[in-house]
């Protein structure tokens, strides 16, 4: 989950994070007993705590992972905890649920109140590593004076003119406070208490400005000031207007409901449904006040009331800093210690491989990021581009990277006289208005933009190349569990298996044909015959997968069942592998995010086996084996087990026919399953317990790369 990482197995000093246990919430169906999704959440998020507590892993690392939780807890409230008080505010009753709404969101109150304290209590040992590391952050009143000199040069320089103070005591109506932001509330005072005091506003400019500030240091050290504090220690110059010489400052924080209502007027296109929904967002209700716990209280109070808030709102009180979120962006340069970086690299098979094409040609490959490096996809765009013989180009689009090297070659290819159809997801939650904008340049190079189907977001990640060669045409393309991001490819743990299969390409082009077709008239998916389509048949499809490994169990055959994805939730697949367990199925599962399956029941003939692998790399990969009486059925997919995936979304799921790929993809989740190293297990009380098995220590990320990079293809 980071961008740094290790050569080899380290030493590994695991911490257990408390976890609140879920026994008031877990049961929330009549129909199937599950874990509440949002509880579940907060147990992975707290397992991102422990790797920030893990004094093992390195400084920048844990201070980064600390960035990662904090932004994780800013889109749960943006979302999810939003959406749970607006079904509060709707009724149980009337909206016909069978959990309590107001009951989950106390309870990830009191979750999120003890995350918070451990929170503290984490960055209280990491500000001790790194003053022992000769880093250290100061405040405003504890600069020398080259220091004071260099920091209010910095501030008349760059931060005066990029803040504006509210005077919000003389303001009507209370300024609206942007998400995602932070502002410093201000008592401004009088010493002899002649002039009354008066509270306001500054914005902190972290969008346009770095949050760090590196100052002049002694030599062997390092001095990191935050941009709040270079306006703290400005204080007395920013209001020298008005006569006042005591300043007390506190940061503040509010986050507001981040759902896009988009209504179902036909007239209107989804272009502006989206551009509407994205300027509402922006005013949402607010779901969450953060603020430093040492704030004054006549001020909170005044806050409170301004915004509209009372004690039943999530009000979270913490330290001194707030917006960790940027904290992944710590500056590395201060560590003096060099870092032994896993690099990625190419794929054997196209490493000195004048073309990408051709390999495919010979045989399917399956790339596997970060392990392998993605500049293969973008070599492959890039020669569909150049080559005079290919003629088309149609490609999914979820999340790109800010300046993408896909959109490059796409646009390329345009320009040499290819058909180019990019499907843009529109709705892709936070890359709306990025998205909004890469449809503009494409459309203005000529690529041909889709946005996929009303009611619908556009998930599957597809690609299909058509090339004349003499009378034919030929097909080449890929099916990929990650999105089309060389950013996050570094990162993100995917699968992409690149093919010229043709019943593979056939159903690609259907999937393109249901895109592209105005009605979007789902018989054109039942057609499929390879890849498995939602919102079509994933569903049904898995089902009798499972059903199929329970009758084999039922007749004493060897029955197994191993999945991996970031979040399992659907009630009814829970229900059918519950089913499997019954019935002596061994099923393992290693899920990322939420998992809502109990694991653990007497009635059953074997437990599942449940495990979830937080490491430097964000699993992302969706892969399901299926012993299948000895004749193992391999898929990657786009889709977690969840409704919104399986029921309202289009998904794509394809079997792995190639027996070396099919190997080598079940070899990796053995790694995996085989770990006990950064290994938790997920029990019915979600306690995130470290898995501790005797013999070697095995940390599959760091084995992954081993068996990847030592393999040899023939």
């Amino acid at each position: 989950m980071s961008m740094d990482s290790n050569a080899a197995p380290v030493p590994v000093k695991e911490k257990k994070i408390p976890v609140k246990k879920v026994t008031k919430l877990k049961t929330v169906s009549k129909k199937i007993k599950t874990i509440v999704r949002d509880i579940s959440w907060l147990s992975f998020n707290a397992r991102v705590l422990q790797e920030a507590a893990d004094t093992s892993v390195p400084l920048l690392e844990r201070i980064r992972f600390l960035g990662i939780f904090s932004n994780n807890l800013d889109e749960f409230f943006r979302v999810r905890v939003a959406t749970l008080k607006r079904m509060g505010a709707v009724g149980k009753a009337k909206m016909h649920l069978e959990e309590n709404p107001d009951q989950i969101l106390e309870e990830i109150q009191r979750t999120v109140l003890s995350q918070q304290q451990e929170f503290n209590r984490i960055w209280k040992e990491i500000e001790d590593a790194l003053k022992e590391e000769k880093i250290f952050l100061h405040t405003e009143k504890q600069l020398n004076r080259e220091q004071q000199k260099y920091v209010q040069d910095y501030f008349n320089e760059e931060v005066r003119t990029n803040i504006i103070p509210l005077m919000i005591e003389s303001i009507p109506h209370m300024p609206y406070l942007r998400d995602k932001s932070i502002y410093l509330a201000i008592v401004l005072a009088k010493q002899d208490n002649s002039i009354r005091q008066k509270f306001a506003l500054i914005e902190i400019p972290a969008s346009v400005l770095p949050r760090f500030l590196i100052l002049p240091s002694k030599e062997g050290e390092h001095d990191i000031m935050l941009l709040e504090d270079v306006i703290r220690y400005n204080l007395p110059h920013i209001f020298s207007y008005f006569g006042y010489d005591k300043f007390s400052s506190y940061i503040i924080k509010v986050t507001r409901d981040a759902e896009l209502d988009i209504d179902n007027d036909i007239a209107t296109s989804i272009i502006h449904q989206i551009e509407k929904g994205i300027k509402a967002r922006r005013k949402g209700k607010p779901v969450r006040f953060i603020y430093d716990q040492q704030i004054d209280p006549l001020l909170l109070e005044y806050l409170m009331r301004r915004l509209g808030l009372s004690k039943k709102d999530n009000l979270i009180p913490g330290g001194r800093i707030h917006n960790f979120k940027d904290f992944m962006d710590f500056p590395a340069k201060v560590f003096t210690r060099e870092r032994i970086h896993r690099k990625t690299f190419i794929h054997p098979l196209f490493q000195n491989a004048p073309s990408v094409m051709q390999v495919i040609a010979q045989s399917d490959v399956m790339l596997h990021f970060p392990y392998h490096s993605f500049d293969t996809i973008i070599d492959l765009l890039r020669e569909a581009a150049m080559d005079p013989n290919v003629t088309t180009i149609k490609i999914t689009a979820y999340r790109l990277a800010k300046n993408s090297k896909i959109v490059n070659a796409l646009i390329n290819a345009v320009r040499n006289g290819k058909q180019v159809s990019v499907v843009l997801e529109l709705r892709a939650r936070f890359d709306e208005e990025a998205n909004l904008k890469w449809k503009e340049r494409l459309e203005e190079e000529g690529v041909k933009v889709l946005f996929g189907v009303p009611g619908m977001k556009v998930h599957a990640k597809l690609c299909v190349i058509k090339k004349r060669i003499g009378n034919t045409t030929v097909q080449y393309g890929f099916v990929s569990t990650g999105n089309l991001n060389e950013r996050t490819a570094k990162v993100y743990g995917d699968h992409c298996l690149l093919t010229t299969n043709r019943s593979v390409m056939a159903d690609i082009n259907r999937i393109f044909s249901f895109l592209e077709n105005r009605s979007h008239d789902e018989k054109i998916l039942h057609a499929c015959k390879t890849l498995v389509v939602s919102p079509h048949n994933m569903r049904k499809f898995f089902i009798r997968m499972i059903e199929r490994e329970i009758r084999n169990a039922q007749r004493k055959k060897k029955a197994s069942i191993i999945l991996k994805m970031n979040s399992l939730s659907d009630e009814e697949l829970i229900s059918k592998l519950y089913d499997a367990a019954k019935a002596g199925v061994s099923v393992k599962l290693i899920i990322r995010g939420i998992c809502c399956a109990f694991t653990e029941n007497k009635k059953w003939k074997k437990d599942i086996e449940a495990i979830s692998i937080v490491d430097e790399y964000l699993e992302h990969a969706r892969v399901f084996i299926f012993h299948n009486n000895g004749h193992e059925k391999v898929f990657i997919a786009s889709s977690d087990w969840m409704v919104r995936n399986l029921d309202h979304r289009v998904e794509a799921a394809v079997s792995i026919e190639n027996p070396n790929i099919k190997k080598e993809l079940i070899e990796i989740l053995n790694i995996q399953l085989n770990g006990n190293v950064k290994v938790r297990v997920l029990d019915n009380e979600q306690q995130n317990a470290y898995r501790h098995t005797a013999g070697k220590k095995l940390r599959a990320q760091v084995e992954i790369f081993k068996y990847l990079h030592e393999k040899t293809y023939l």
